[in-house]
Parts: C-alpha cells; structure tokens; sequence
C-alpha cells in the first residue's frame, strides 16, 4: 500500500496528537505549584504535552480541514478512553506475592492505584473537557478562517485556542475539584491554567508560522482551502 506525502504527514500528525493526549491524561493528575511575579500558580504537569496538541489541532484544521481535525479529536477521545480501560484492567488483576516480599523493588498494588487510579473524577474531567474544548476550537478556527481566508492565521490559532481552552479549563475544574476543593482554591486553579495556556497559545504563534511553512515548503503539502480551490 503506497500513501502520499500528505497522507503520511496526516498520520504522522495524528500519532504525535493522540500521543501527547494520552500522556497529558495519563500524568495530569500531578499538580505543582510555581510563582510568576509573586502570584503563586498552581497547575498541572498535564501542560507539558498539551501546547503540541493545540498546535497540531490547528495544523490540521489548516491543512486538512475541519472534518480531518474531527476525526483526529474522536480518535484521540478513544485512545484515551481505551488507554484507561487498561489501566483499570491492570489495577483489578492482583499483584504478585513475591512483589511484597521485603526488599522487592517491584510496583506494590498501593503505589499502582495511587499513581494510576486515585482519581476517577480526574479522568472523566479530563475526557469531558478535551472532547467539548476540542470541538469548540475547530469550530472557531474554521469561523474565523471563513471571515479570514488566508489571512491572519495567528488570529485563527491563538482565537481558537483563547477560546476552546477556556472551555477546557473551566469544565476539567469543575468536574474534578467541585466538593473537593475551596471555591477560592478552584477558581486560582483556574485562573493560573488559563494564564498559563493563553500564555503558551501567544508564544506558540511562531511555531505555527513555521509548522505551516514546514508543510508547505519541505512537504509540499498545500492547506485545505488552497487543495478545495484547486479541484
């Protein structure tokens, strides 16, 4: 079977995407704390792999439109969704005796849950709000491209991402921290992601700059308007 360079580059983008989903799902459940000019933030290591995803849901959504960057949010939806079920899975199978044993270094059930399965509210949050925020960014970026052509496109990227990731952060807070946590506690959880994210999505304009050079001009690889006028 033989695909072409814009097929290939369309997978390539898709493994990368779900990847960088599935681990920032996966370890979101670590929160840390920094301080930016003496406000304290507090945040998730979640955020580490999450900016390659808003940058390459707006690639595809350049390059190969708004029913691809659909296909690519519920396929990563899935995966996720399957990656936890193994994890369940794992966490009901018993552990090995001689892994309590002293002096064994193995993953005793205890670490395992703790790291893996302490919050079940985490996980559904985090499905819940990457599903919703991920349909509002494609449905904003493919708005705003309509009014735009293409012109503008860091008004497209960074637009669609001020947007949907407010979405995303308020739902994934919500979801997970109400009863948990103060209402001043969640709204500071809030308010520093967002910062953070609208932060990230300002400095990643470069980046998409490039990221749509580099398909043009290394992969010959036109947008999705230019590939529709061309037919």
């Amino acid at each position: 079977m033989k695909f072409d360079a814009r097929t290939r580059l369309f997978l390539l983008l898709s493994a990368v995407f779900v990847t960088c989903l599935v681990v920032g799902d996966i370890i979101g459940g670590k929160l840390v704390q920094t301080s930016i000019a003496g406000h304290a933030f507090t945040l998730t290591v979640g955020m580490i792999p999450f900016p390659v995803t808003f940058l390459l849901t707006d690639l595809l959504n350049e390059f190969y439109g708004k029913r691809a960057a659909r296909m690519v949010t519920w396929i990563g939806f899935a995966m996720a969704a399957l990656a936890y079920v193994f994890i369940f899975i794992a966490g009901a199978i018993p552990i090995a005796a001689l892994t309590r044993e002293a002096g064994w270094a193995g993953v005793t059930d205890e670490a395992f849950n703790r790291v893996f399965l302490s919050s079940q509210r985490m996980i559904l949050a985090s499905l819940t709000a990457y599903l919703i925020a991920q349909l509002v960014d494609i449905w904003v970026f493919h708005a705003l491209r309509q009014r735009t052509g293409s012109r503008l496109l860091w008004l497209r990227a960074t637009g669609s991402t001020a947007v949907s990731q407010m979405v995303d952060t308020v739902a994934i807070n919500l979801v997970a921290w109400v009863g948990l946590l103060s209402t001043g506690q969640i709204v500071n959880i809030v308010v520093s992601s967002y910062v953070l994210k609208l932060g990230v999505a300002v400095l990643l304009t470069p980046l998409i700059y490039a990221g749509h050079s580099l398909m043009e001009r290394v992969f010959g690889v036109r947008s999705e308007a230019e590939t529709t006028a061309a037919q």
